[in-house]
């Protein structure tokens, strides 16, 4: 059981190091509001999430209050949606999303992913029609976060998919780009995507969860930081040790506050997502972490191998204090969200590639990476292949949330506000990979896939 010395200890860690419950996501099946009429369709879906998730802000902030630990966002996932409607028209799909948003804001939450896709193998008519719909849905609501899945290690990559999405982000980006193209911000694509992740944007609800389910996300690299520097000069055993010993902390936080939301909302708890989330305040960054464990910047030499060590003691940290952590689980590498990563990337030391090399050892992928506004549709979806192979070849999570800015250049910054922070425009590999991306197909799953 958690004592009140732990609770005690806990507040000292919220006043001091920015320890927080990210999220308390809801997530919600919609397959049972499937119906052919859009009208109906879209009553069904509104029902739902307003009768189901009615007191989810009101008892994040009961909890909030009882145990004073802060809880930043309370948030719904839902079953992706190209498994619910299936149409032949975008319109049809824009108008869903239009209902998700109003449902969103009726209940008080901030963000409810899963205008998604699920395409890792191929495409089906709705599947196209929900993917091509993402710019228009995402430009004309504010709370709706989209997703695809376009690859795993078992069916390979959708290279259509990917090329596909090339197109879309850059879409996305130019109907917002009088916000310096936010809308991308709330779309991911996938490789490996989890079903019980509650951040997002890629936050969906799986087809084998509960009818709906409490997934919580707690974060705190402002608490290991802090527990760090008390072993500045101490070897990689000791180093390993007290990451692993303040990642359990951090857990049994999210413990608490899951198994409250739970028994509040008479909801299954599902899992408590432990990744070490980074905001533009300063002390809660995961570069800071990095250096504290001896890089100069995020992306000198050494910075892959301390990341790496930093992810797996999250995880075993994790793992000690409950016996469901799930979702993504490790360090998040998101540059706009992330002083010391925007410090890195200004001072030379990190850019795209070594961002990629990083995501080979941490959870998802290149998060909130701002780049020029007149990159070529066919360049970001060759990013999006290399980090789809990074996932498909080592069996892990691994995502794109990458930011083309229209009408700006290397040297320029790009302004998103909130936990969304600041980005610098970093520099793209000119070199064209037009004629690999237009070859279409699938990528087939590797050798190591087959285990049955």
């Amino acid at each position: 059981m958690i004592n009140l010395f732990e609770v005690n200890e806990t507040n000292k860690m919220i006043d001091q190091e920015n320890l927080d419950v990210r999220t308390i996501t809801l997530g919600i099946n919609l397959l049972d509001c499937a119906d052919s009429d859009l009208e109906k369709l879209n009553e069904k879906i509104y029902h739902k999430i307003t009768t189901t998730a009615k007191d989810l802000v009101k008892v994040g902030k009961e909890i909030e209050t009882q145990y004073g630990i802060p809880i930043v966002n309370k948030r719904i996932s839902i079953t992706p949606i190209s498994l619910v409607a299936h149409f032949d028209n975008e319109e049809a799909y824009i108008s869903i999303a239009k209902t998700l948003d109003k449902a969103a804001k009726e209940v008080g939450v901030n963000f409810i992913g899963g205008f998604s896709a699920l395409v890792s193998k191929g495409m089906t008519k709705s599947d196209r029609m929900l993917i091509n719909s993402i710019p228009k849905a995402l430009s004309t609501t504010e709370r709706v976060c989209s997703s695809v899945n376009v690859g795993s290690t078992k069916t390979g990559i959708n290279m259509d998919a990917v090329k596909l999405i090339g197109s879309i982000v850059k879409e996305t980006a130019t109907l917002t780009k009088d916000d310096d193209s936010i809308g991308c911000a709330k779309f991911v694509v996938f490789c490996n995507a989890p079903d019980d992740n509650p951040f997002m944007a890629g936050a969906f609800h799986g087809v084998t969860e509960y009818d709906a389910v409490i997934n919580v996300g707690v974060s705190g690299p402002g608490v290991v930081k802090k527990a760090l520097e008390t072993v500045r000069h101490a070897d990689f055993g000791v180093l390993c040790e007290t990451i692993k010993k303040t990642a359990f902390k951090i857990t049994r936080v999210g413990m608490l506050v899951a198994r409250e939301a739970s028994h509040r909302l008479d909801i299954p708890f599902g899992i408590i997502d432990l990744s070490l989330a980074p905001t533009p305040a300063i002390g809660d960054s995961i570069a800071d972490i990095l250096e504290e464990i001896g890089v100069e910047y995020a992306g000198a030499p050494g910075t892959t191998a301390a990341l790496a060590l930093l992810n797996d003691q999250v995880k075993k940290g994790g793992a000690m204090a409950s016996s469901y952590v799930g979702g993504l689980s490790g360090a998040f590498i998101p540059v706009s969200e992330d002083q010391g990563m925007i410090n890195a990337t200004l001072a030379g030391a990190l850019n795209i590639e070594k961002l990629e090399a990083m995501s080979c050892v941490c959870s998802v992928g290149l998060d909130m990476v701002a780049i020029p506004g007149n990159t070529k549709e066919t360049t970001i979806a060759g990013i999006i292949a290399d980090e789809m192979a990074i996932g498909m070849i080592n069996q892990k999570t691994t995502a794109v949330r990458i930011i083309p800015v229209i009408g700006k250049d290397v040297g320029d910054q790009a302004e998103f506000g909130g936990l969304l922070g600041y980005a610098p425009i970093m520099p793209v590999n000119q070199f064209s990979c037009d004629r690999f991306i237009n070859r279409g197909g699938r990528i087939p799953a590797p050798i190591h896939s087959y285990k049955n």
